[in-house]
């Protein structure tokens, strides 16, 4: 595919204009493979889709639909996924998440952004600013994750938290907008380690009665 100059400026972060002939081709070849998604119950066809759509994933990637992507194709999901239902991704710019991840259900992240001045925003300009997801993320309901955020590997966030800016690894964070509450403790980990030892030693004994 030869990018065009709007599709070129929009990959790069820079200011372009949506009605580009090539952005709407692009975001229709999407649009199919989610509407089929949504309206699927074949599980096998959901997971071949999502293969289809997105950039990348891995082989664990569990997304309930309905899901809705601008492109798909500029994001790129670790191993391990799962978002609940009513995800929304706007990748005009690339979306990075890795590994071991858990979305709540209406995430939304948003790479999109536009003018604040009146007039560029009705001539239909705009652009976008990556978002960077690290391994072992827990995203709770609601949240919006705006444009140029990255946030951290173990980081936990509230439910309905609006993220305007970057949220560092280890932490939990909540709040509109978006702030840290407190730091996620070695023993805090250890507890939730051992209770998870003691449900898998109880579920093996259950096994054996």
């Amino acid at each position: 595919m030869t990018e065009s100059f709007d599709m070129r400026r929009m990959l790069n972060g820079e200011l372009y204009r949506y009605s580009d002939e090539q952005h709407g081709a692009l975001v229709e070849k999407g649009q199919m493979l989610i509407r089929e998604f949504n309206a699927s119950t074949d599980e096998e066809r959901k997971d071949q889709i999502l293969w289809d759509l997105l950039g990348s994933r891995g082989e664990a990637c569990n997304l309930v639909a309905p899901i809705g992507f601008d492109y798909g194709w500029n994001t790129f999901i670790g191993e391990n996924f799962f978002a609940n239902m009513d995800l929304i991704i706007l990748d005009v710019c690339e979306v990075r998440i890795g590994d071991n991840c858990f979305f709540g259900p209406r995430v939304s992240l948003l790479t999109a952004t536009h003018p604040t001045a009146p007039g560029p925003r009705a001539a239909n300009l705009e652009s976008g600013v990556p978002i960077t997801i690290g391994d072992n993320v827990w995203l709770g309901g609601g949240v919006i994750v705006n444009p140029g955020v990255t946030i951290g590997d173990n980081t936990v966030i509230g439910s309905g938290s609006v993220v305007t800016r970057d949220i560092p690894a280890g932490v939990i964070a909540a709040g509109n907008p978006c702030r840290i509450i407190r730091e996620i403790t070695d023993e805090e980990i250890q507890m939730w380690e051992d209770w998870a030892a003691e449900y898998d030693a109880a579920a093996q004994a259950a096994q054996e009665d």
